[in-house]
């Protein structure tokens, strides 16, 4: 089997609390990372949980909402009632025109 060079920038003191950590767990950080690609080749996905912060997700949705927003405005559509509101949803969900 062929080696490739894989090569990683990160936080000096991240990187020495992960070698140590390496080390307690009987490897070093080239083992490590092995074990890592492995498991996200044999699962085919990130074998642990990524999640944004809620405040990031706060972020994302008010952006959302205000790009919603401008393009009401932009479509003349900003002043629907609460009703005309519901009846676009209605129509959208049982394709309706």
């Amino acid at each position: 089997m062929a080696l490739a060079t894989f090569s990683v920038r990160m936080d000096e003191n991240l990187k020495r609390q992960f070698d140590i950590l390496c080390s307690e767990f009987g490897m070093n950080a080239t083992t490590a990372f092995n074990v890592f690609a492995r498991a996200v080749v044999r699962e085919k996905k990130i074998p642990f949980e990524i999640q944004a912060s809620s405040e990031s997700a706060r972020i994302s949705g008010m952006k959302a909402f205000q790009d919603l927003r401008k393009q009401a405005r932009e479509n003349g559509i900003q002043d629907l009632s609460l009703d005309e509101i519901n009846e676009e949803i209605r129509k959208s969900r049982y394709g309706e025109e």
